[in-house]
């Protein structure tokens, strides 16, 4: 079984093809959580929960300018959806599928993306015999 570390650089060596010589010690992710669960909290702690946090930050900040490739793909329909079928009268997510020869589930997602970029708005709408549906005007 694997000895618990106590987290000291200096009895680290790490060898290779060169003379052996004495590396950074760092400390990994099962050591980290380990002291964590332990109740361990000191400076290489503190410096590892930091560096974690940022490499975290940046994981999230590039998989948020990434455009999927579904987003790709309907970018048009949602262009068109905006350039061409609506106006200042409210349209159901039924009116525009109808237009665009789509699924209505389709241009309700269509619609809803358009409502996330702020080109749309959407508004409660009454219809007869079906109730309150969300309506999309242009913004």
């Amino acid at each position: 079984m694997r000895e618990k570390s106590n987290f000291s650089p200096e009895k680290i060596k790490v060898t290779g093809s060169r003379p052996t010589r004495e590396r950074e010690y760092k400390m990994t992710k099962r050591e980290f959580m380990e002291a964590i669960v332990n109740g361990t909290m000191n400076e290489e702690i503190q410096a590892m929960a930091a560096t974690e946090l940022e490499k975290m930050d940046a994981a999230n900040a590039k998989r948020r300018e990434r455009v999927s490739k579904k987003a790709q793909e309907n970018a048009p329909l949602v262009d068109q959806i905006v350039n061409e079928i609506l106006g200042e009268e409210p349209l159901t997510a039924t009116d525009i599928a109808a237009a665009m020869g789509i699924s209505v589930q389709k241009a309700s997602a269509l619609a809803r993306a358009a409502v996330k970029d702020g080109r749309v708005n959407a508004t409660d709408v009454k219809v007869t015999g079906k109730g309150m549906q969300k309506g999309y005007t242009l913004a």
